[in-house]
């Protein structure tokens, strides 16, 4: 499933051919959705912006449409002739004069005014935006001493986007071992240093994979590894997915656990397992 960096990316793409230009014609493959095909034509996107994992296209008119992409939904960018060629589903197109935004294969899509917006049950439930510019570390390590929060381990905690929305399963190891926090710790357990750094690289290593379009290790390594012949996938992680393979930092074979039904990569030499609270 894509993570934070990723749907800010795909909004970043969509921005470009839609912000400030008029949608001639749309196309809802939701049979619930197509009146608005009709409702949109005219109208001028003003902004997109995310929420976590979701994107919200906002409209002159009032509306807003928000999408979840899921596990499989996907946004393409194109000019009007030349469409992508895939075997994906079409689920959304908002076309202007010259281009096209084109969501495939996604299931969550609403047409949402500004009260449902408010009232909606995900974007009520999901906690502050990991990619929010306004977020500082403060702000996380104050949700982390949280009573609702820190009793329950960072493995698992780093998958609810009640805590921090846009975090997903290739973030929470990076996370996890940038800070040098084992994943079945708890915040309770954790120092003030450590509570710190884990704060620290929950912004830091979501931000830097936003920028990076998805590498997560410094600069320095990153430029290292890619002159050794490693491919994007092979150099982008410190841990995610390098089960067996020698820590960047230390060379202990990296382990996988699962926790939350989702596999978990971290370094059991680096990552200090606390003492039980």
């Amino acid at each position: 499933m894509p993570e934070g960096p990723e749907i800010r990316l795909a909004a970043d793409r969509v921005a470009k051919v839609l912000v400030g230009n008029e949608i001639t014609d749309a196309y809802f493959a939701p049979p619930r959705l197509r009146r608005f095909a009709r409702k949109l034509k005219g109208s001028v996107v003003t902004s997109i912006d995310t929420r976590g994992k979701a994107m919200l296209t906002r409209f002159d008119s009032g509306l807003t449409l928000y999408s979840h992409n899921q596990l499989y939904g996907v946004w393409y960018t194109a000019t009007r002739e030349n469409p992508p060629e895939t075997g994906r589903s079409l689920r959304v197109a908002l076309h202007t004069r010259s281009h096209s935004a084109l969501l495939y294969s996604a299931s969550d899509i609403e047409m949402l005014n500004d009260r449902q917006i408010e009232e909606h049950p995900f974007l009520n439930r999901i906690g502050p935006d990991i990619l929010d510019d306004l977020i500082t570390a403060s702000d996380v390590a104050a949700r982390l001493n949280d009573a609702v929060f820190s009793g329950r381990s960072v493995g698992s905690l780093y998958l609810d986007q009640s805590f921090m929305a846009g975090v997903g399963n290739y973030l929470r190891s990076e996370i996890l071992f940038t800070a040098r926090v084992h994943p079945t710790n708890k915040p309770a357990a954790l120092d003030r240093a450590a509570c710190n750094r884990l704060a620290r690289a929950s912004l830091n290593v979501s931000r830097r994979s936003y920028k990076t379009h998805g590498v997560t290790v410094s600069r320095a390594l990153a430029k290292a590894l890619r002159g050794q012949g490693l491919s994007f996938q092979q150099h982008r992680f410190w841990v995610f997915r390098r089960e067996g393979l020698p820590c960047h930092i230390c060379g202990t074979p990296i382990e996988k656990i699962t926790l939350s039904s989702r596999g978990l990569y971290y370094c059991p030499t680096c990552q200090v397992r606390c003492r039980p609270v």
